[in-house]
């Protein structure tokens, strides 16, 4: 990351939409003992340098949300965060520089995730995985996500994937500076490309492999798969919803799926022998989870 960012343009925003965050990054900097620059400059997500590119594929019914997330285990935090705060929404899910979440839930049954399009109209903003917390803490809804994120002053190009407990699931196409909304009443798909056609510029050259996945969950949609055959699906080492090229930061990582109806979470990490199921709303309510850690394999693609 940057070894300095304009601290009173991140603190402008962070007060905006999510004032809690500075105090999350005081309380990160006095743990680890650095400056309270460094921790914002590390952890807040502002201001970040370009990335390598990302995959992800997302399906969303009125039922379920299932996705992969698809990089390096290199820049991976290799932690998935369950809070509960005093000033937030208690929530759950895969965590990107600690203060970021790359998808997840919260207990108000709003879920989301993020999709990498493109560096286009790059600039001094807000990262897709900051975006996602502020999001998870602050919001209800799908509606109210999506007002949040018509807002917030994107980095870079990102889509999102969304639903809610109320059974309204949007994808949010978000660039800088135009931010637009897709709907379904049933079901939706969302990759590495803008679909609207206000933004279809502002995609990356090479886009076929991600119109491929589109297409893929499209025709699992047709063929009425349930919740369980989709995660499976995702899941699936052999699946065309799987990549194995981390060397070129697109393999798969994790498979994280969500009921509506009954706040289940279902989750693994790549090739794992082992999943890990458990009900939101009984974590929040006190009860525990056996779980401590999470274990996958990497196996990288054959020459």
């Amino acid at each position: 990351m940057k070894p300095t960012i304009d601290i009173a343009n991140m603190e402008s925003v962070f007060s905006t939409y999510a004032p809690h965050l500075i105090e999350e990054l005081k309380g990160i900097s006095e743990g680890l003992e650095i400056s309270y620059k460094e921790a914002a400059a590390i952890f807040s997500g502002y201001d970040i340098p370009k990335m390598d590119a990302m995959g992800c594929s997302a399906t969303i019914t009125n039922d379920f949300y299932v996705r992969n997330y698809d990089f390096s285990p290199l820049l991976y935090d290799h932690i998935f965060s369950l809070v509960d705060s005093e000033v937030a929404y208690a929530s759950a899910g895969y965590s990107q520089q600690v203060l970021g979440r790359l998808d997840g839930v919260n207990s108000e049954g709003l879920v989301m995730g993020l999709h990498f399009v493109s560096f286009k109209e790059f600039q001094n903003g807000i990262s897709a995985w900051t975006a996602i917390r502020m999001v998870l803490d602050t919001c209800s809804s799908t509606s109210e996500a999506v007002d949040l994120l018509k807002v917030i002053p994107h980095a870079a190009c990102y889509n999102f994937s969304i639903g809610d407990k109320s059974g309204d699931i949007a994808v949010v196409e978000a660039s800088p500076n135009k931010v637009v909304m897709r709907e379904d009443k049933s079901y939706l798909t969302c990759v590495n490309h803008f679909q609207n056609q206000d933004l279809h510029q502002k995609n990356r050259k090479y886009i076929e492999f991600s119109m491929k996945r589109n297409m893929h969950m499209q025709e699992l949609n047709k063929k009425g798969f349930s919740e369980k055959q989709m995660f499976e699906r995702f899941k699936d080492s052999h699946s065309p919803l799987f990549f194995k090229n981390y060397d070129d930061y697109f393999g798969t990582l994790h498979t994280f799926c969500y009921s509506f109806h009954d706040s289940k979470i279902t989750t693994c990490l790549a090739k794992s022998e082992h999943v890990l199921s458990f009900y939101l709303d009984d974590w929040v309510n006190g009860k525990a989870i056996s779980n401590t850690s999470m274990s996958g394999k990497i196996e990288r693609e054959s020459i």
